[in-house]
């Protein structure tokens, strides 16, 4: 067969694990081998986890005492230095993929006392055993998503990965009834009204308070560096749905629309697994018929082409949308995505907002 890469294991396994199985096997304890080979059961356990090393006088004891040779004991320890040599460097790597000033500037990781340990807070934070679990964890991340690109906004994996577990770490907080798609649909219908509120204090707490109640957990988690999400769904469970958002844009219209083509999704297509909203989004017929969803809610059908008619007055967006019993700048927003107005025109009807430090 022709030689091709080297194979390399994502994991390092200590020369003790062999030991262990060979005690196993004989019915010896660690106190029996210690006496065996002339060490005490403190520095016997060492042996057996990997802590200490296997000198040519350690080996030719075990070679007396549990078999195989001198050389497989040298080699064996050998290769596992190497190994953890190798793995200490991956996980370095896999530090500079995360986002990690962010995440402890906005409270998701405590700051750790050494470097050493930055690599323990990565894994609890995403509640995996090692870099090799998470790897296969997010290894369809990008499969599994329907993600907006864009040549100037370039998303990092990791970066997105950090973002969707913040989600599911702030959802586990929300108390949520079981999921009901009716009741879901009902709210939204009247969710319009939210749009006017003008303070995120008020209006994010109704909008998780009625969506929990449909089984729906609304989480607002703001994108590290290198995320470029707006939005994300999923469903956590058969009962629970997660709809996550970054207020990436801090504007009003962005912040509505990315909640109801959220919503869409887990209307139309939560049962096909993550979605996730960024920049430019690949015109597919999930993401299309999440938009119709979108606007049809925000803009009901029979006001469309009155909203289509609509001149860049201020005045005249501010009545019709008065009228629909939304923000103007919903309706500044839609104008702008039909090309009705330019992208520059009316934008001071658009709400801002800003992160508090």
């Amino acid at each position: 067969m022709a030689r091709g890469h080297e194979f390399r294991s994502d994991w390092a396994s200590a020369p003790g694990d062999t030991m262990a199985d060979i005690l196993a096997e004989r019915s010896l304890s660690l106190t029996d081998f210690a006496q065996r080979i002339g060490q005490t059961p403190e520095q016997a356990r060492d042996l057996l986890q990997g802590r200490a090393t296997i000198t040519i006088r350690i080996a030719r004891l075990l070679e007396q005492v549990l078999g195989a040779s001198v050389e497989f004991w040298i080699s064996r320890d050998f290769q596992y230095r190497e190994d953890t040599a190798r793995l200490q460097v991956a996980d370095q790597e896999w530090l500079t993929e995360l986002p990690i000033g962010d995440m402890i500037r906005f409270g998701w990781l405590g700051r750790v006392p050494h470097p050493s340990e930055e690599v323990a807070a990565c894994l609890r934070f995403f509640d995996v055993p090692s870099v090799s679990a998470w790897r296969q964890a997010y290894a369809d991340l990008h499969d599994m998503v329907v993600f907006r690109k864009s040549p100037s906004f370039d998303s990092r994996p990791a970066a997105v990965a950090a973002w969707l577990r913040r989600g599911e770490i702030e959802s586990e907080a929300i108390e949520c009834g079981p999921w009901n798609p009716t009741r879901f649909q009902e709210f939204l219908s009247v969710a319009r009204s939210l749009t006017r509120e003008k303070d995120p204090n008020r209006f994010i707490p109704e909008l998780q308070r009625a969506c929990a109640a449909a089984g729906v957990a609304v989480a607002v988690v703001r994108a590290p560096n290198g995320c470029r999400a707006s939005g994300a769904t999923r469903f956590l469970s058969p009962n629970k749905a997660l709809l996550l958002l970054s207020f990436r844009f801090l504007s009003d219209d962005q912040f509505w629309f990315t909640f109801f083509h959220e919503a869409g999704h887990l209307v139309l297509h939560g049962d096909r697994g993550l979605f996730l909203e960024g920049v430019d989004t690949p015109s597919t017929a999930d993401e299309q018929e999440a938009s119709d969803f979108a606007e049809r809610t925000l803009v009901p059908p029979q006001f469309q082409q009155a909203l289509l008619s609509l001149p860049a007055d201020g005045r005249q967006v501010i009545r019709f949308a008065r009228r629909l019993g939304i923000a103007p700048g919903i309706v500044v927003g839609q104008l702008q995505h039909h090309g009705r107005i330019q992208h520059r025109e009316l934008n001071s009807l658009k709400r801002r907002f800003k992160w508090e430090e």
